[in-house]
């Protein structure tokens, strides 16, 4: 089906910057929503942000005028840059994506989730 591989994780200072990136890849027939979300330890996964195909936005509260989402349709990529980093950013970000994968000449749904990559934020 589609596969979505998360990078970018690590240890930052608080203030600093980072970047992830998600590539999805299979049998891709299109992409819908792109989103990030995130989970720190006894917490619940919670949203981060969303892009649309068309390139619509959607930002927690939490972040918003810090992290930016982006995506790159030609390559079936997004993006989140994140700045001004904080220790309660401090958690597992996860890629998620929704779509249609084919098979033939049918084609079906798909909500694939990352294997996540670590964000930690500390002095």
């Amino acid at each position: 089906q589609v596969q979505l591989v998360e990078t970018g994780g690590g240890l930052v200072q608080p203030g600093g910057s980072l970047r992830l990136s998600c590539v999805a890849s299979g049998s891709i027939f299109s992409i819908d929503v792109m989103g990030w979300y995130r989970q720190a330890p006894g917490n619940k996964r919670e949203l981060v942000a969303t892009i649309t195909s068309g390139g619509s936005t959607n930002y927690a509260d939490s972040v918003k005028g810090r992290f930016t989402i982006s995506r790159d349709n030609a390559k079936n990529t997004a993006y989140l840059q994140m700045n001004s980093l904080r220790p309660e950013d401090t958690a597992v970000y996860y890629c998620n994506a929704n779509g249609r994968w084919y098979s033939g000449r049918i084609n079906h749904p798909f909500n694939s989730w990352g294997q996540g990559t670590q964000v930690t934020v500390s002095s």
